[in-house]
């Protein structure tokens, strides 16, 4: 890719989330954000694309449905959530000195 094409590209928090919908191995429907920031485990295939169409901001585009199993990964989430607790917990050690 050539700087040309990387400038027609928007980045990435323009970009509608896109979230992928399928079955684990269980046999339970997940929906999941390709970055695996949010998703979640449903007992339906409906609700699962309910759940995606709400976080997504209803794009028409944003759902992927995955043929294969696809199992819910949430340690990206869980990183995040740690990085956002220690920067409070920094924030707060400011506040008080």
């Amino acid at each position: 890719m050539d700087n040309t094409e990387k400038a027609a590209e928007p980045p990435s928090c323009l970009q509608p989330p896109i979230f992928m919908i399928g079955q684990d191995s269980k046999g339970n429907w997940v929906a999941q954000e390709r970055n695996g920031v949010c998703g979640g485990l449903f007992v339906d295939r409906a609700g699962a694309l309910k759940f995606a169409k709400s976080e997504s901001g209803k794009y028409p585009h944003a759902v992927v449905w995955v043929s294969g199993v696809l199992e819910l990964d949430i340690s990206r989430a869980l990183a995040i959530a740690a990085e956002q607790r220690s920067a409070d917990r920094v924030g707060d050690q400011r506040r008080t000195a």
